[in-house]
């Protein structure tokens, strides 16, 4: 029971993400691939990683990775930032013209938890908001570092 609540719930959320970025993914020069947009959200995910670190977790080649990365800078969606501690090294930093595309993507989200904060009482939602952060923080460890 759980189990199929939990992934038709999941299922749901993911096909209307995939619903927005195909529609915002358009076939002309400077627009997003749907990999692309794939891409930008893992980066986000890692929050500022190098290029070796998004290429890792991705578990693709450093050139494979530094050809994605490069095709974000030129389209405008990610921009490089020098480390603080090391001056060769730089992290992958997420551009408003990405903050921009990400609105459109999580306002259905955001329309399910104002939805949830309506139709559940205060307690209801504060308890699965409990519980939504041991999932996050404990029993996913995979998901946890990069």
């Amino acid at each position: 029971m759980l189990e199929k609540s939990f992934l038709e719930v999941y299922d749901k959320f993911k096909l209307q993400f995939y619903r927005e970025v195909f529609k915002l993914v358009r076939e002309r020069d400077g627009s997003l691939s749907a990999m692309e947009g794939f891409s930008l959200e893992v980066i986000k995910m890692l929050d500022n990683p190098t290029v070796g670190q998004f290429a890792d977790f991705l578990n693709i080649s450093q050139s494979n990775a530094t050809y994605k990365v490069n095709s974000l800078i030129k389209k405008g969606y990610l921009v490089r930032q020098n480390s603080t501690t090391d001056r060769r090294e730089y992290h992958l930093v997420l551009s408003e013209k990405y903050y921009h595309y990400m609105e459109l993507l999580t306002s259905y989200e955001l329309t399910v938890v104002n939805r949830m904060k309506q139709r559940f009482s205060s307690e209801d939602v504060s308890k699965l908001n409990e519980m939504l952060e041991i999932i996050s923080n404990e029993l996913m460890p995979e998901c946890s570092e990069p």
